[in-house]
């Protein structure tokens, strides 16, 4: 492959925060700099260099205008689809057994068509404005969270030939979500689409498999990453951080277990509230992320199921964000790089994930393991050598009694840590991922690696 820059425009719905595709992104990028290349956002939010990024609201999943669609298109209930009808008498006369919730009304559709010519002649722009020569889709053809999003870039790459990468995070068959719908045939045109000029990343076996059963398509597997050539900094155990346990409630003698995700159901945080009872040694959940964007009301009842088994859970978003600073009640804000080196465990209970990037992080900064099978760690993960303590789907003896084991004896869980980190480094590095990106852009350029 030869060593010419290139201009690289990533494409998702947001490029900002915490979530798994900004990161996944932003470490893709630092590897294509690295390599000498330029790199360029398109999204609705964004908080990359402004000098580099096109900010199209209407690409934002959470915009009005698509946060109605989606309520429509994702409804299932019959409510919605009454007043949808009612609303648009061109359908009135007809037969009305044809009617279901799988079927939408001519506004939405009009609307989803309208926006996704909008949004085209946006990428047409950003296209343009950064002199393009390669794209790289983050989840929007993806996960169907912004259907016209999806639409137009689809359409986009079917009239330009774009030599594209689509990086798949999440599909809409592994969300219940998406299961009932009244946009089908959106989903079998855009998400993923089937062009030939797009090379299609997974970040997991399974998804592979799937994808070509369900489209007949070739996918190459880059599992998610961190930058294990470099070591956590010393920084993460400075002054500063001295007061981190006090600061998060735990008390001396205490253990310090760390629940490092958002409050959603699918992470399973019952499971790490059922394990500080029954442990009965004196421990504290602490919780880092908020619920985001899929509500409430998961967090009110991991609330009252701790209440119920006498737990203290401490919810501390406002004290673990990006970046250091102060709340306005004045107490530290810490970084969840921060955090980590000062846990005594990490719980990652989660039922089902993409991959698994809480599980990396805790390999990066050597602590020990609580982690639930779920698929991808069984068929990926796990069978890479990786020592933790899992369960299978629910708390057992043996779990509990392995858990006591690995906190009354840090010297074998020092060990199983740096054993971890080396495996890591050997499948999970910045180095795996800048081959295999070396490799997928000479295949879109037609290059010889």
């Amino acid at each position: 492959m030869t060593n010419k820059s290139h201009h690289i425009g990533f494409i998702s719905t947001r490029f900002a925060g915490t979530d798994g595709v900004s990161l996944e992104t932003q470490k893709w990028a630092t590897v294509l700099e690295r390599l000498g290349h330029k790199c360029f956002y398109f999204a609705g939010e964004c908080d990359r260099n402004s000098n580099q990024s096109q900010v199209t609201p209407e690409a934002f999943y959470r915009h009005p205008e698509i946060d109605r669609i989606n309520q429509q298109a994702y409804s299932g209930s019959w409510t919605v689809t009454k007043e949808a009808r009612a609303a648009h008498p061109e359908i009135a006369k007809l037969h009305k057994d044809f009617f279901s919730i799988y079927i939408r009304p001519p506004q939405m559709t009009r609307r989803v068509n309208e926006l996704k010519k909008y949004l085209k002649e946006r990428l047409y722009e950003f296209a343009h404005l950064f002199d393009l020569e390669i794209l790289i889709i983050e989840n929007a053809v993806t996960i169907p969270l912004n259907l016209p999003l999806g639409l137009a870039i689809t359409e986009f790459i079917a009239e330009t030939g774009f030599p594209t990468i689509a990086h798949h995070h999440d599909f809409h068959w592994e969300r219940q979500r998406f299961q009932v719908n009244c946009v089908g045939d959106y989903l079998a045109t855009a998400f993923p689409p089937t062009l030939p000029s797009i090379r299609h990343i997974v970040i997991n076996s399974l998804q592979a498999q799937q994808v070509a059963s369900r489209y007949g398509l070739t996918s190459r597997v880059i599992p998610n990453v961190m930058d294990f050539d470099l070591p956590p900094p010393a920084s993460r155990r400075d002054d500063y951080t001295q007061s981190i346990r006090a600061d998060l409630g735990i008390e001396p003698g205490e253990y310090f277990f760390l629940q490092p995700t958002r409050v959603i159901q699918r992470k399973g945080i019952e499971h790490a509230v059922e394990l500080v009872r029954r442990l009965k040694l004196p421990a504290k959940l602490v919780i880092s992320h908020a619920s985001g964007d899929e509500g409430t009301d998961y967090e009110q009842r991991v609330r009252e199921y701790a209440h119920l088994l006498d737990v203290t859970v401490r919810f501390e978003s406002d004290q673990v964000q990006d970046e250091r600073g102060t709340t306005k009640d004045g107490k530290k804000i810490y970084t969840l790089g921060d955090v980590y080196p000062h846990a005594d465990l990490i719980t990652y209970p989660s039922s089902n994930e993409g991959f698994g990037n809480a599980f990396l992080e805790a390999v990066y900064y050597h602590r020990p393991i609580l982690v639930n099978n779920y698929s991808i760690y069984e068929v990926d993960i796990k069978p890479k050598g990786f020592r933790a303590v899992w369960f299978d789907g629910f708390i057992s003896k043996d779990t509990l009694e392995m858990v006591r084991y690995i906190l009354q004896n840090p010297a074998q869980a020092q060990e199983w840590a740096e054993e971890n980190y080396q495996l890591a480094k050997r499948y999970f590095s910045f180095t795996v991922l800048e081959r295999r990106l070396q490799s997928v852009l000479a295949d879109c350029l037609g290059q010889q690696v």
